[in-house]
């Protein structure tokens, strides 16, 4: 073979090669991505039975490894404690998923470590039905289901639960009023503090 013949085999082997090696390193990447993507799938569920009820959105749950999660419920919020209907959110939730087994399809970490999922138990999302039975506010700052927030609607025009209040407080509006006075009263302190010096 002369050497013009050499070089216009190595000119044709050049692509194909480069191809065979590209075509490799393309399944491997593949298989990698395909993996990750399963192994993320099989460890974003988190399964338990739940041994305490916190509020109508936060509960605890105890795996089968018996390690204790606090959950608290994706892209709703439900009264707090202390406000109209808090205490019935927390007995609907408790009568929906105390001493049951549930699976938490996880949505991420909150600030407060705590796991934040949507729930399923005996074929129900407990998230879903406590907005379908008005005892929580579909919270859209973290959440944009449409099909949440058509529940939320249909809950407040049937007066379904916290809507039968005649006025109705979000809890994050709750949270935020009873937050305000701690801290002017703290701030009244410490200018006393301040001015006794």
């Amino acid at each position: 073979m002369t050497e013009a013949g050499v070089r216009s085999a190595s000119f044709v082997l050049t692509p194909i090669l480069r191809f065979a090696i590209n075509f490799a390193a393309m399944k491997q990447w593949i298989f990698v991505c395909l993996f990750t993507l399963f192994a993320s799938v099989a460890m974003s569920q988190t399964k338990g039975k739940v041994v305490a009820v916190a509020d109508g959105d936060t509960f605890t749950l105890l795996t089968d490894d018996k390690k204790q999660v606090k959950v608290r419920l994706h892209g709703i919020d439900c009264p707090e404690k202390k406000q109209a209907f808090g205490e019935r959110a927390k007995q609907f939730t408790s009568s929906l998923v105390f001493q049951k087994k549930v699976t938490v399809k996880v949505k991420s970490k909150d600030r407060y470590k705590r796991t934040v999922g949507i729930v399923y138990v005996d074929g129900k999302c407990l998230n879903e039905e406590l907005l379908k039975n008005g005892y929580a506010w579909h919270y859209r700052q973290y959440d944009k289901n449409p099909e949440w927030k058509r529940m939320e609607t249909e809950a407040r025009a049937a007066k379904l639960g916290l809507w039968q209040d005649k006025n109705p407080q979000a809890p994050w509006e709750f949270r935020k009023s009873k937050k305000a006075p701690a801290k002017s009263a703290k701030s009244t302190a410490t200018k006393q503090t301040v001015l006794q010096s």
